[in-house]
């Protein structure tokens, strides 16, 4: 058994996964560095991330399964779920191998990449829908969030789209890491530490008006609902409750 580590990025699993094909290892396992242990019975393989590597299995993916496919197998490794690598691992064995294997179901790690890409899906659109910016002084639209996989690369886009006229940045509280849009383009940004920035109602941060704005959509959710069809299973499960913290017209 060989315990392969990698860095924890996207082209460093790609680079674990060619690996595999290239030292010709039989039992293996594929995790991040960060949660390697050593085994009494198992070696340990370093893998160097390597792009051109990388590329050339997503390349290979690419021939051999539907678009759809290939990203659902992106969208499963940014479930972040534990041992979600090996479950990756043995799908791309069998993409290679055999033909139409995104339609083998009753092989485990099939069926299991296609309901952990819809957990991820779903997650995707409940952030382009609850996303709540608050204006800074800098005139920067902020908003924090903190989904339950790691869905800023599948939000960048649409964010972009919509939102193309102004500044905006999106941070990632549980993976300590954003998205900021500079109206041309979308980069990758991090803080030193928490202490260089705080969002909740710190007047120094946000324009004078904001507290008013919020003020307003308050009101306006208010006087739309109507009580009468108010259907609170309904609301819950279209509307989560670990996501009221960031929606602004619940006042959490």
């Amino acid at each position: 058994m060989v315990n392969l580590t990698y860095d924890g990025s996207w082209y460093g699993f790609l680079s674990a996964v060619f690996e595999v094909y290239e030292k010709k290892f039989s039992l293996v396992s594929i995790l991040k560095e960060a949660f390697y242990l050593p085994e009494a019975f198992a070696g340990r393989y370093e893998v160097a991330t390597n792009k051109l590597k990388a590329e050339r299995v997503w390349n290979g993916l690419l021939k051999h399964l539907p678009v759809s496919s290939c990203k659902n197998i992106y969208c499963c490794y940014l479930s972040e779920i534990p041992g979600i690598e090996n479950t990756l691992l043995k799908f791309i064995q069998l993409a290679f191998s055999t033909k139409e294997a995104e339609k083998a179901f009753a092989n485990p790690a099939v069926l299991k990449v296609s309901q952990v890409a819809k957990m991820v899906h779903r997650e995707r659109h409940r952030m382009e829908a609850f996303v709540r910016f608050k204006l800074t002084k800098d005139n920067i639209y902020f908003a924090e969030i903190e989904p339950d996989f790691n869905v800023l690369p599948l939000v960048t886009e649409h964010f972009r789209k919509r939102y193309a006229d102004q500044k905006w940045l999106i941070y990632d509280l549980r993976r300590k890491y954003g998205i900021y849009y500079n109206l041309e383009s979308v980069e990758e940004i991090t803080f030193a530490s928490t202490e260089d920035w705080n969002t909740k109602g710190e007047s120094s941060v946000f324009e004078e008006s904001e507290e008013l704005y919020q003020s307003l959509w308050k009101d306006y959710f208010q006087h739309v609902n109507i009580q009468e069809r108010k259907n609170t299973k309904l609301h819950l499960r279209h509307v989560p409750k670990r996501y009221w913290k960031y929606l602004v017209e619940k006042g959490v």
